[in-house]
């Protein structure tokens, strides 16, 4: 197994208090497309939560916007991923589709076309789990795997992991691995905010919105990193993160790995008030990894 990423180490800032996403809503995750120093970024639409619309931001790496697409019915944008085609070179972006009470029933990917609209109809939909339901994906680039979140019939989470070639053929037959999702936070009722998958581990980030009474700003609130060995589910480290505690009503948002000889897991925050919402972006990074 590599060896996973030291959550324990402090924070630093990479982009702080950016309003330059297209919709006035909070981020839900990002991706990075390294090749050509893309950040992608989704929200939920304004209107958008019930029936599962989504904004798709590009960015630069200095969080401005160079346009923005427009996904109808796709879900809630909890995790996504960015997959370089080895044979042209385009970039396809993954996301949960298929949308049933604002959450993807499947995936799918796509190219990004600036200004454009898209539906179900315009995509071709997997659905590599059946009967499963808020499948949400991640794509490590540095393993050339996917991951899928989801949640079964008897409605608990699960992590489900393929060979990325297999899957984009189609060939849902034969996962590498299938485990339960535990240690995202000690408290299991805190929401689940996203999580990336980086070599032979899941990083997960969970956490609530600054409040007055059930999460104080004065104690720096209760955002929670975790990681999970991919081969046997097992919980490798759960640690409590301070980034970006000055914010103002601070919610963690999207998790996200930038591979590389240093990687790094980022942890998107936002806050603001509600339509005028700010996205903040921390990472850690361990150099002995």
């Amino acid at each position: 197994m590599t060896a996973p990423i030291n959550l324990a180490v402090p924070s630093a800032r990479w982009l702080r208090q950016k309003g330059t996403l297209k919709e006035p809503t909070v981020l839900q995750s990002f991706a990075f497309d390294e090749p050509n120093g893309h950040l992608y970024v989704l929200q939920v639409t304004a209107t958008g939560r019930p029936t599962g619309d989504l904004c798709l931001n590009k960015l630069d790496h200095q969080g401005n916007r160079l346009g923005h697409m427009y996904l109808k019915g796709f879900g809630h944008g909890v995790s996504m991923g960015v997959q370089r085609d080895a044979s042209d070179g385009s970039t396809w972006i993954w996301t949960e589709a298929d949308a049933h009470n604002g959450y993807g029933r499947g995936v799918t990917r796509f190219h990004f076309a600036n200004g454009a609209v898209r539906t179900g109809a315009d995509v071709r939909i997997r659905h590599p789990i059946a009967g499963s339901v808020n499948n949400q994906p991640s794509v490590c680039t540095t393993s050339r795997r996917i991951a899928v979140r989801y949640r079964n019939a008897a409605d608990e989470p699960r992590y489900r992991v393929w060979n990325l070639d297999a899957f984009v053929a189609r060939d849902y037959s034969d996962p590498l691995t299938d485990f339960a999702q535990t240690g995202a936070h000690p408290d299991p009722r805190i929401p689940f905010q996203g999580y990336a998958l980086y070599r032979d581990c899941v990083y997960q980030l969970a956490g609530t919105a600054y409040d007055p009474k059930t999460n104080p700003a004065a104690r720096r609130g209760n955002a929670h990193v975790s990681s999970l060995d991919i081969h046997t589910g097992e919980l490798l480290q759960q640690e409590r993160t301070e980034a970006g505690y000055t914010l103002v009503g601070r919610e963690p948002e999207g998790l996200a790995v930038r591979p590389g000889p240093d990687p790094r897991v980022y942890i998107g925050l936002a806050s603001g008030l509600v339509g005028a919402r700010r996205f903040s972006i921390y990472y850690k990074q361990d150099k002995a990894s």
